[in-house]
This record gives C-alpha cells, structure tokens and sequence, in this order.
C-alpha cells in the first residue's frame, strides 16, 4: 500500500503538466483577441465601416474556433461497450491458460459472436489484457488515457484528450476554424503591417513618422508580432488540416496511415475506405446543417463499421472475394448492437448500408468491382 501514496502524487503532477499546452494555446487566444480587438480594430482603424466589419467577422470565427476547442478538449472519449468485455469466468479462464494457442481459442470463442475484422500482424485476436477486452475493430489502447479508445487518430497533447471516434469531427472543425482564424487575422492585419514597416524604414526605425500613422507605439508592437503570429499558426495549421481532410477521404485514423490494418485476408489499407462522398458522410454525418457546427453527428456507434474487403487502391493487390460471401453469410441474422440507434447511425450498422451519393460511371464500375458490407469474421 506504501507506494500508492507516490504513484498517485506523481500521476497527479502528470496530470496538471498535460494542461500546459492547452494553457499556453488559451494565452496565446486571448492575448490574440486583446491585440486584434482593441489594439488594432478600436485604436488603430479609424474608419467605422470597417472596423464594425472587421469586428463582426472577426467575433463569428472567434466564436465557433473557440467552441470547437472546446469540444475538442472536455467531450470523453468513448471506450468499447460491456459486450467487449471479458465476463469473470472468461478471465479466470484465459488466466489459467499458460499457452498462447490455448488463450486465442478462448478469445476465437468470444470473438465469433462481435463484429470484430481486424487481427495482429500475426492474426491472432486483439486482446487488451490491461482493459481486459476485445479490441472492436480501429479501437487502440491510449498509454496517456490509460483506456482502450475507440476510433482513436492520436493523443493530442494541444487539447490534453485523445481524439477518436467521439471527437474527430469536432477535432477537423477546430484545425478548420483555427486556420480561418488566423488567415482572417493575417489578411485584415497586413494593410497595417506593411505600414508599420515603410513607416519605420524612413524613419531608420525611430518612432516619430511611425507615430503619424498609428496612435501609440504599444499598438504598433501588438500589430507586428500578431501578423507574424497568426502567419507562422497558419502555415503549420494548413499542413496539418491538408493532412486530415487527406485522412477523411480515405477514411483513416492517423494510426492507421502509420500502420495498415490487417484483416482475415491481409493487411489492408483501404479496408474502411467507402468510397469519397460515404467517407465523410460517416464523419461529419448525413444531415448537411450540422457539418459547420461543433455538435456529435458522426454515424455509427464507433465499435463496427462498414468495410470493404475487396480493395479498390490500384497501388495495392486485389483480396480473394470469396472472403466477402462467406463473411456475409455468416453475418445474415446477426446484428449488432442490439440496443436502437438512429436512422442515420444505422446505415452503418446494416449489412447492405444505402448511402444517399450520386456516383459517376467511373465509380459505378468500381462498385461492381467490390460489396462494401458490415460482417462479422468467422472462425474455422
């Protein structure tokens, strides 16, 4: 009992030193906000018209960047529902068990009535022996949280939380609004800048014909270093929202880009992927009002989704299709989960999911190529 006392002050002291980055990102806003707001719209523009302008846009991105943060930072992540749990005789069992071939007959077992796709490298069953659960397929086990995180893309230590499937979509509106917060700010601010400079060049950088322009050198200062602020955010901003509208579109986490997921047939890259327009609907949802704005409209549940077993990616082999009939016999009168779910989150569920797309004549010869399906893998 003596080192529970250690151990929990030194998770403490983990805990409050995982907020920095958030601190720093809040400082960072507010500072921005003081700097645009008052320095540059109030004191330095003069004329009415645009600085009310200015104003109005500027509070509409500040708002909805903001609350996207939010979101991204305090929505929990989700964790696997109890039917990934392993029941106690399951665990005393798997306990008893000493050898490996043993123990993956037992989870095989278990597995046989989930939804489970994936496998290890070496195609045995997900196991998470620290959360005592099944992995459900895209779900990995976070070191920082501690948990088994469903759809998870990464731990983000910018927002102190894992992003994943409860969160993803609110993670892309936030890297979304952050850039068009700073590319706002760096527009509107450069008319400025350019004047601080020629100002100073004249002047061989003494204030006074400076001083002409602007009213105080405090607000020729916040003026400058916000421009190169805001320039420098977007740069890094763009690479890394480019990246994960790369990774919607392929319907991939971050983890997966690093490493492909392995199914019964092999590893595939594209085993989630649906297809463009289904990829991001499954993000962002099928209800067109709710894509701008931070509320939870993914589809799906986060422990099953929709995968593709014949791969459609020219870079990469074909898979054996007799896989993909045999998966779905498997699966006909089986569905999970049992509890109800919406309309919308259902088409994910089912095993010929009906997706509202109007798709090209290129695209409709790749359908008949492949049968994106929910299954369930079966063991021999």
């Amino acid at each position: 009992m003596a080192p529970s006392g250690p151990r929990s002050i030194k998770r403490g002291c983990q805990r409050v030193l995982y907020w920095i980055p958030v601190l720093f990102i809040a400082l960072i806003v507010a500072w921005s906000y003081y700097a645009y707001v008052l320095q540059l719209c109030i004191e330095s523009i003069e004329d009415t018209g645009e600085k009310v302008v200015y104003l109005l846009a500027y509070h509409a991105i500040f708002i909805m960047f903001v609350w996207a943060y939010w979101q991204t930072i305090f929505t929990k992540p989700m964790n696997p529902l109890k039917e990934f749990q392993l029941s106690h005789s399951d665990k005393e069992l798997l306990e008893r068990e000493d050898r490996g071939e043993s123990q993956q007959e037992i989870l095989r077992r278990i597995a046989k009535d989930l939804p489970i796709y994936t496998r290890t490298n070496s195609g045995a069953i997900r196991f998470c022996d620290r959360c005592h659960l099944l992995k459900p397929d895209r779900c990995h086990h976070c070191s920082v949280c501690d948990k088994c995180i469903l759809k998870m893309d990464h731990h983000c230590p910018w927002v102190n939380n894992c992003v994943g499937f409860s969160n993803y979509k609110f993670f892309m509106l936030f890297l979304a609004y952050s850039l068009l917060y700073c590319l706002f700010i760096t527009a509107t601010d450069l008319q400025y800048f350019i004047k601080f400079w020629t100002a100073g060049g004249r002047a061989h950088f003494r204030l006074r014909e400076y001083l002409k322009g602007l009213p105080d050198t405090q607000a020729k200062f916040h003026i400058l270093f916000l421009f190169f602020s805001a320039s420098m955010f977007s740069v890094s901003l763009a690479s890394l929202f480019i990246y994960h509208c790369w990774l919607v579109c392929k319907n991939r986490s971050t983890l997966e880009a690093v490493r492909a997921p392995v199914f019964r047939h092999g590893t595939d890259k594209n085993g989630f992927s649906l297809g463009f327009t289904k990829n991001f609907l499954q993000v962002f949802g099928d209800e067109a009002k709710y894509w701008p704005v931070p509320v939870f409209s993914s589809l799906g549940d986060g422990c099953s989704f929709p995968t593709c077993l014949v791969n459609l990616d020219p870079e990469q082999p074909s898979s054996p299709s007799g896989s993909s009939s045999a998966s779905q016999s498997a699966a006909e009168g089986r569905q999970f989960p049992s509890k109800p779910l919406r309309e919308s989150q259902s088409r994910l569920l089912t095993s010929t999911p009906s997706w509202p797309e109007s798709e090209g004549a290129g695209d409709k010869d790749k359908k008949g190529a492949s049968n994106p399906v929910m299954t369930i893998e079966n063991e021999a």
